[in-house]
């Protein structure tokens, strides 16, 4: 059974890229259950508005929440209190894509943080950056992607009225919006939209 704060949650995460006039790409959002171990992740792209297809940056965010959060979140619906309060798993790969040559390493370093002090308590931190060189029938095309992952527990507040949830949301946002727009200024030169095949 699927409770309705995991829906909450991603409504918000929509509304609030829309109203931060992020692109959403349709055709990458993804809702899945594990069968197995019970759990259930979402996943969602966005770009910056106006760009071409593919885009040149792109935001890639997926929510995941685990088994024991809905057990303990079904436990505090009832009035038993948790060993401990639900949390959901986030993950944000920043991707910078259609490069016609090898990104400068450092120069995307710098506009990428350690972490994201943004995300309720504990920040998203980056855990991997990868540069990655795809040979094709048109020739090389390149692509960097940084990875950032954490957690957001909440609070009785946060689950007692899930509104409580969106300046945490809020506060993502604004973080990747930013970031989106710090990689799309550096100088890389991109490859037209035709000529990439991802």
């Amino acid at each position: 059974m699927l409770d309705h704060i995991l829906v909450d949650i991603i409504s918000t995460i929509r509304r609030s890229f829309d109203q931060a006039l992020l692109q959403r790409q349709a055709v990458e959002e993804r809702f899945q259950v594990d069968v197995f171990l019970g759990d259930v992740s979402w996943e969602t792209s966005y770009s910056l508005p106006g760009e071409e297809q593919p885009p040149r940056v792109r935001a890639d965010v997926s929510v995941d929440w685990p088994t024991w959060s809905q057990t303990s979140y079904r436990s505090w619906s009832i009035g038993e209190p948790p060993d401990e309060l639900p949390e959901i798993v986030v993950e944000v790969a920043l991707r910078v894509q259609r490069l016609a040559e090898a990104p400068d390493t450092q120069m995307v370093l710098r506009a990428l943080p350690d972490t994201n002090p943004l995300l309720g308590v504990d920040p998203l931190v980056r855990t991997a950056t990868t540069i990655e060189q795809v040979h094709a029938d048109g020739g090389v095309r390149w692509a960097v992607e940084a990875t950032y992952e954490g957690s957001v527990r909440f609070s009785e507040a946060q689950l007692e009225d899930p509104g409580e949830i969106g300046p945490v949301i809020a506060g993502l946002t604004r973080w990747i919006s930013s970031t989106l727009i710090q990689l799309a200024d550096l100088p890389f030169s991109f490859l037209p939209p035709d000529e990439d095949h991802d």
